[in-house]
């Protein structure tokens, strides 16, 4: 019976694993859509404007959800295990009115706020664009208390798909404003707020989407596996017991989440400042900003988006194995999760760098953005490596109960990254804040590793999880400068350029086996994990 009770659980682990994968990638891709349209419609001063009221955004949009979604998953897990079923509906209604409140008041921060705001930027028509934004806050709110309830029940459709529909929103809806406001010959910032306002119409769809799922959402199709062991228990804990157990799980993730996110609205007050007192106008400071934000950074997020769903679907796993006291399945799964996260990094970091200038061109047309950016980008991207590799530790951490741990990793980084950052930028301009963004992210996954090996009982293997994977990411990244060198002879950037990819790719993927980075007991995590790691034994291309 426990072994079904596993499979069950595995299955809704990969199923939550793959529809999470494939929505980031698409709300990425969705997400980089519309920034190639949006740099030709409002260029790299309007896109100064959007991010830096993005920015200001995600720091609200940090402390108000970043925590209390996992920390509602995980509650709900551990009721699921004990077969809690009133249990489970108190604390999903708790959350709808801590969430609800939380966002009304920081709707209305970011509304009454927004002059402040855009003083401490220097940069006054900041304001418009926040203002626009302000009412994402209160839907996305509503939208985690959602998330963080069907994460509980390792249900990730819900979630994917409302991503979906905030970032076809904000792509269709956002343009199409921009183009209105243009027509109307609105000035720059104005303009910007408009494409602004698609997110916050996004953000409401999203939410009324997810609300109609919760209604025709069956709990008992979730729960029958735990309640077949555990029985029904009609058990409730005090609604003041609830809130204060949510905050002991949550506050530490909120704190660890927001510190970077501070971290990034206090590095956004510091460049645009500093290239200021460097002698650039306002105008130049907003325009070289928007230029670093809107090309090199979205490329540095995306190699994670393959990392986070996985963070995201073993949390709640993690919980479950947890209160079974599982402890060889929790290490199983630990170690299985951060070799990933390895393995998709590596060559992502180093590919990324190696081709920075042929795939910004590839996606971004205006030459002069694409010149400004690649240098950027190229000592940008290995720092995405320690964001995939963070991902996971943080997550471990946050199910192992160990939720403080980060704060202090966090907080470390954000000292590095501000402080560098501060005397980098005075030395060697621009490039000081991809430096600095490297330094942070080491340090900060270097203690998160001394964190994980000591409370997690894991110490990774170094030459399999870390050496043969970066020797293979070496490779892979010559692979491409070489490929690319070689057809672009012949052909124009984007061929030249996919090319390149594949090639890489096919010379990564054979190196990972050859070499022993990925071994049979990984592969027999996989869904058809079995059958898989046998067709591989038999070609000889999988160890033991």
């Amino acid at each position: 019976m426990k072994q079904n009770k596993v499979k069950n659980s595995t299955k809704l682990f990969f199923s939550g694993v793959v529809v999470l994968t494939v929505a980031n990638l698409l709300v990425k891709a969705i997400g980089l859509l519309f920034k190639i349209p949006m740099n030709k419609v409002v260029g790299d001063t309007g896109m100064g404007y959007y991010t830096s009221a993005y920015t200001i955004y995600t720091f609200f949009y940090m402390i108000s959800t970043s925590g209390l979604p996992i920390a509602v998953s995980i509650l709900i897990s551990e009721s699921r295990t004990k077969g809690q079923l009133r249990q489970i509906k108190k604390i999903f209604r708790t959350t709808v009115a801590l969430f609800f409140a939380i966002g009304l008041v920081g709707m209305l921060a970011m509304i009454f706020g927004a002059g402040s705001f855009a003083s401490m930027l220097k940069a006054s028509p900041t304001s418009a664009c926040i203002m626009a934004i302000a009412p994402t806050l209160f839907f996305i709110c509503i939208s985690s208390a959602l998330r963080g309830y069907f994460q509980g029940f390792q249900q990730m459709v819900p979630t994917a798909v409302s991503e979906l529909i905030e970032a076809l929103c904000k792509l269709a809806v956002g343009i199409v404003l921009a183009l209105y406001a243009i027509d109307q010959n609105y000035p720059i910032h104005v303009v910007a707020a408009y494409a602004a306002f698609g997110l916050t119409i996004g953000a409401g769809l999203g939410m009324i989407f997810l609300c109609i799922s919760k209604l025709l959402f069956k709990e008992t199709r979730y729960t029958a596996e735990f309640v077949e062991i555990a029985g029904v228990s009609d058990e409730t804990t005090p609604t003041s017991k609830i809130l204060a157990r949510l905050v002991k799980v949550a506050l530490p993730i909120t704190i660890s989440a927001s510190v970077m996110s501070l971290t990034n609205m206090i590095d956004m007050v510091i460049v645009q400042r500093l290239l200021q007192e460097t002698g650039m106008s306002q105008l130049e400071a907003t325009t070289v900003y928007g230029n670093y934000t809107t090309l090199a950074v979205p490329m540095f997020n995306l190699p994670p988006v393959l990392i986070y769903p996985i963070s995201a679907a073993i949390i709640p796993l993690l919980s479950v194995a947890h209160s079974q006291g599982d402890k060889k399945r929790s290490r199983m799964i630990m170690e299985s999760a951060l070799r990933v996260a390895v393995l998709i990094g590596v060559p992502c970091a180093f590919g990324m760098s190696a081709l920075a200038r042929p795939i910004l061109s590839l996606f971004f047309r205006v030459e002069s953005s694409v010149e400004m950016a690649y240098p950027l980008l190229r000592l940008l991207a290995p720092s995405s490596l320690f964001v995939c590799i963070l991902s996971i530790t943080n997550a471990i951490l946050q199910a192992c109960g160990k939720e403080r741990k980060p704060v202090i990793s966090m907080l470390c980084g954000a000292v590095v990254k501000v402080v560098s950052n501060y005397f980098l930028i005075q030395i060697i301009g621009m490039r000081g804040t991809p430096i600095s963004t490297f330094l942070c992210y080491l340090t900060v996954t270097c203690l998160n590793f001394r964190f994980v090996s000591k409370y997690a009982d894991i110490v990774p293997n170094i030459r399999r999880v870390f050496l043969r994977p970066f020797i293979c990411g070496l490779l892979c990244a010559a692979t491409a400068l070489g490929s690319y060198a070689l057809v672009s002879r012949f052909t124009g950037n984007t061929v030249s350029t996919l090319v390149a990819i594949a090639c890489a790719g096919i010379v990564y993927l054979f190196l990972i086996f050859f070499t022993g980075a990925v071994v049979a007991e990984d592969v027999r995590l996989l869904p058809k994990g079995d059958k898989i790691s046998a067709a591989l034994g038999r070609a000889h291309l999988l160890r033991d």
